[in-house]
């Protein structure tokens, strides 16, 4: 059994990398390298995946999916500048892709704690972009 749980937060980011040259930022991110950054009104969706427990009904408990989500994700993206404020994206250019799979990173042992598993991360990052994260290695 799925479940999703959604969630919005709103944060700014730079998509900028030191690694190159201003001239192939701009060619490779557009606007989005702008040095002032820009922001979004992020629209979050969790997927757990479980068996449903025959005794209560449920995959898991959704207010501690959504206390999970809010003290891990919502607390730390919510209204912030996330190249200054949120580690990895110091170091990490702040793209959807690298944004989802942090939030999974944040996620996934706390969910499976609760006795379910972290099925996959969509972010939306407008209302036509988005990304999914389903697991897998490396950055």
């Amino acid at each position: 059994m799925l479940i999703t749980r959604k969630a919005e937060f709103s944060a700014s980011h730079v998509c900028f990398s030191p690694d190159l040259s201003p001239e192939r930022n701009t060619a490779l991110f557009g606007e989005e390298s702008r040095p002032h950054g820009h922001g979004h009104n992020f629209v979050l969706e969790v997927t757990v995946r479980g068996d449903v427990d025959p005794v209560h009904g449920m995959v898991l408990d959704l207010k501690h999916l959504k206390r999970i989500i809010r003290d891990r994700v919502l607390d730390v993206y919510d209204h912030r500048f996330l190249n200054r404020e949120v580690p990895p994206f110091d170091k990490v250019v702040p793209t959807a892709e690298n944004i989802a799979r942090d939030i999974w990173e944040r996620l996934q042992e706390p969910i499976g704690s609760l006795g379910a598993a972290l099925h996959s991360v969509r972010l939306h990052e407008s209302h036509d972009l988005f990304v999914e994260y389903q697991g897998g290695s490396g950055r």
